[in-house]
């Protein structure tokens, strides 16, 4: 049961965005579309999984001084195999998102989930919370993309959805700003009501 519960808490209790307000820069920056949103959540996801596991399994094994350098090390590894599967076989996302690919390697969401949890839990109980945070993670920012490319565009996933042009400022930073301002706000109320 407490493993479910690590799983879980990312999607909005310990939502990495929209609680802890952690990994803002590719929030704001690679979700100008819903489906910019969702590779960049995706690709993060795999990320946040795999150095987990390592880190969890590694963390016996590791002196206490170089502890940090490892840890970029197997997160830098993870992210080098997601860029180079994001560029064979989506090039159209790799181009759009281009170096926020490899940043995802200093990504707080990333490091902070192996210094505060894998490195002190299990492998099973790691595996969760990078799978429950990344998914926290994609879905905040499927939807923050999906909103500004709704109020940006009139089109979600490049399907129209009212003719016209959208308000264009939901398609530049401001909108972004405005728009997970929104998000925080509401998942905080939801927070609040649940306490």
């Amino acid at each position: 049961m407490n493993q479910w519960k690590n799983f879980t808490k990312g999607f909005i209790r310990e939502n990495p965005i929209l609680v802890l307000v952690l990994g803002t820069c590719p929030a704001l920056a690679t979700t100008s579309s819903a489906f910019n949103g969702l590779g960049m959540g995706l690709a993060t996801t795999f990320v946040l999984i795999g150095s987990n596991v390592v880190i969890s399994l590694m963390s016996k094994l590791i002196p206490d001084t170089v502890r940090i350098p490892a840890y970029v090390v197997v997160i830098a590894t993870f992210v080098t195999i997601v860029d180079l599967l994001i560029q064979a076989y989506v090039p159209a996302l790799y181009a759009t998102l281009g170096i926020f690919i490899p940043l995802i390697v200093v990504n707080c969401i990333v490091l902070g989930r192996a210094e505060a949890f894998a490195s002190k839990n299990t492998t099973l109980s790691s595996l969760l919370d990078g799978a429950g945070m990344g998914l926290g993670f994609t879905l905040a920012l499927g939807i923050l993309g999906a909103i500004r490319e709704m109020l940006g565009s009139g089109a979600i996933f490049g399907l129209e959805l009212f003719p016209g042009d959208g308000a264009l400022i939901f398609v530049l930073a401001p909108g972004a700003f405005i728009a997970l301002g929104y998000m925080i706000a509401l998942v905080n109320k939801i927070n609040k009501a649940k306490n």
